[in-house]
């Protein structure tokens, strides 16, 4: 076993044995997500390193402490890609972070989320087991698929230490669009524009404007973006925008003393929510909103009329619920599993809530 690796693994047998909350972390962007942050750091940074890598195969594996801009990198040298685009909130970000967040970027709509590409990890449970499921290959899966559950579960139930990933190829065309229009002719063009057979990968709305990123073959991209219109963004311009877009670096993401960043999630047909300085991303259905975090009410109720929910996703405050609460039957699921996986309660204690 690697030693990094074993320290690991020895760190969390030792912390079990001692009912001792442990508190992961790889290169800490996302920090600010969550509950709350408790109990003694476990850096799972010495773990890093690409195990594997099949350009043909369009497989990838790293170790949790591998640097995401490292790995983009070199699927780069390849020609190859991550193509849910996962916000990086800076260079430090980690493999194992990301995975852990399950956060997705621009083009989540057109290509789907991150757990979409996840087809293997190795774990390290709330006993200090090491456990290995799935696999690489996208069949590689019977039962429960675990692998993909550790996509969004916040380090609750175990360190991911190893993760195998599909990556693709990288478009052969792009261009950017951009459009002026309010919200509701946005949300109803969008709607339109993405039942035809139109290259669509992003796009966003914020401030009476619309962008749509149009990617793949060359002819594709030319035709649509000839029968589209809009004014076209030139092409570095538009790499700019979309990276800031990603990594919240735009202006709108910038929040005032006692503002917060609500993250709501609803179906991309939903009439605008009227509740503040709105972004929209997805094609409608993710919809950054600034408010403060005293609004949840508003926020949440709102949400849940559009068959949606709401996350506080920055500037909470630490008494405001994080995250939408479960459904019961939901709530005994996640119980059931954190005992499985965690017995003790020692990993991720209060990251998700109570």
């Amino acid at each position: 076993m690697d030693t990094a690796l074993e320290s690991l693994v020895e760190k969390i047998r030792q912390a079990a044995a001692r009912a001792r909350p442990l508190r992961i972390c790889g290169g800490g962007t996302k920090d600010f997500y969550g509950q709350q942050l408790h109990g003694e750091l476990l850096d799972v940074r010495p773990f890093k390193g690409v195990v594997s890598y099949e350009p043909s195969e369009l497989v990838v594996t790293a170790r949790a402490g591998t640097r995401v801009h490292e790995l983009e990198a070199l699927l780069a040298e390849s020609g190859q890609c991550l193509p849910f685009e996962p916000p990086r909130f800076g260079v430090a970000g980690t493999v194992g972070g990301m995975v852990a967040a399950g956060l997705s970027g621009p083009a989540r709509a057109s290509v789907g989320a991150l757990r979409d590409y996840v087809l293997g990890v190795q774990l390290i449970n709330g006993r200090g087991e090491l456990l290995t499921f799935g696999g690489q290959v996208m069949k590689n899966v019977a039962g429960y698929d675990v692998s993909r559950l550790m996509a969004g579960s916040m380090g609750t139930l175990g360190v991911i230490a190893e993760v195998s990933l599909k990556v693709l190829p990288r478009p052969m065309a792009e261009a950017t669009l951009v459009f002026e229009m309010s919200e509701t002719s946005a949300r109803q063009q969008l709607n339109r524009w993405c039942g035809q057979a139109l290259p669509i990968n992003a796009s966003a709305w914020s401030d009476g404007q619309l962008l749509l990123r149009l990617r793949g073959a060359q002819a594709a991209v030319g035709s649509a973006r000839q029968w589209l219109g809009g004014q076209w963004l030139e092409g570095e311009r538009a790499a700019r925008h979309w990276g800031a877009l990603r990594d919240q670096a735009l202006p709108f993401f910038r929040l005032a003393l006692g503002e917060a960043l609500w993250r709501v999630s609803v179906p991309d047909t939903a009439p605008p929510l009227n509740l503040g300085p709105t972004l929209l991303e997805w094609h409608g259905a993710q919809r950054w909103i600034k408010l403060t975090p005293q609004d949840a009410p508003r926020v949440r109720d709102a949400a849940a009329r559009a068959r949606g929910h709401a996350t506080l996703f920055r500037g909470g405050d630490g008494r405001v619920p994080v995250f939408t609460p479960l459904a019961q039957p939901l709530a005994r699921i996640h119980r059931a599993l954190k005992a499985e996986f965690d017995p003790a309660g020692i990993l991720g204690q209060g990251r998700m809530g109570a």
